[in-house]
């Protein structure tokens, strides 16, 4: 009877020890991302502004996801595709600055050089074709790349007012695949490259235009809107 007793004791022990350390170690392996609630917020967010996860704690994206978004949307400290995407965000991004004992021991520091293609030397009207002089600038932003450790290459496509809103997304993500397509072409590797469109919502030539009643005219004027912006993220 007594060692019976014992033996109960012992299994009731053990499921109290299971009871109490599985909701522990399932809390450790989904971290609550709270973010800072400013400007665009590429997850879904409960009302403590916590990103909301799927049940295997994948962070679930909103329509204005994008990697540019995922590296600025601010969780704390660090950008909140650190945990959501980091398999996207560049590494530098997710880590706390070391200081280095000495200015020969520094780190790195991550380099990031904006280039935007303008409108008349990459796409005609309504074309998501790229011209030869755009091509040119292409060759030079491949070789460049050649020369730091590349983390990634960002191709934000964009167009002019004229058109619908839906045919000018679709052109815009047409001419960032375009770039994307004729960068890996040049040997930059297609898991480094990342494409995105923004149809006609960031034009850069504002109300320069709104006077101008021919249509061949406003072709011309707003050319400077049809364009790939293309971001280079990397260190020496």
């Amino acid at each position: 009877m007594i060692k019976q007793t014992k033996k109960q004791m012992l299994m009731l022990a053990a499921i109290a020890s299971i009871g109490l350390t599985a909701p522990v170690a399932y809390a450790q392996q989904v971290k609550d991302v709270v973010v800072d609630g400013k400007g665009e917020i590429p997850y879904v967010i409960d009302a403590r502004n916590v990103v909301a996860r799927s049940g295997t704690g994948l962070c679930w994206r909103t329509g204005y996801w994008s990697p540019a978004a995922a590296a600025t949307a601010m969780a704390g400290q660090f950008p909140a595709g650190c945990e959501c995407d980091g398999d996207i965000v560049p590494k530098d991004k997710c880590v706390a600055p070391v200081a280095a004992a000495t200015p020969a021991a520094a780190a790195p520091k991550p380099t990031a050089d904006k280039i935007k293609l303008s409108a008349d030397t990459l796409f005609d009207f309504d074309k998501a074709v790229l011209k030869p002089e755009g091509k040119a600038k292409l060759d030079d932003l491949a070789a460049k790349s050649k020369d730091i450790k590349l983390e990634v290459i960002l191709a934000v496509g964009h167009t002019d007012r004229l058109g619908s809103d839906a045919y000018n997304q679709k052109l815009s993500e047409r001419r960032a695949a375009a770039v994307k397509t004729y960068l890996v072409s040049k040997g930059v590797e297609a898991n480094r490259v990342y494409t995105e469109g923004k149809g006609e919502k960031q034009p850069v030539t504002g109300t320069k235009c709104n006077t101008v009643k021919n249509r061949k005219a406003l072709i011309e004027c707003l050319q400077p809107d049809r364009r790939v912006e293309v971001e280079v993220i990397g260190s020496k």
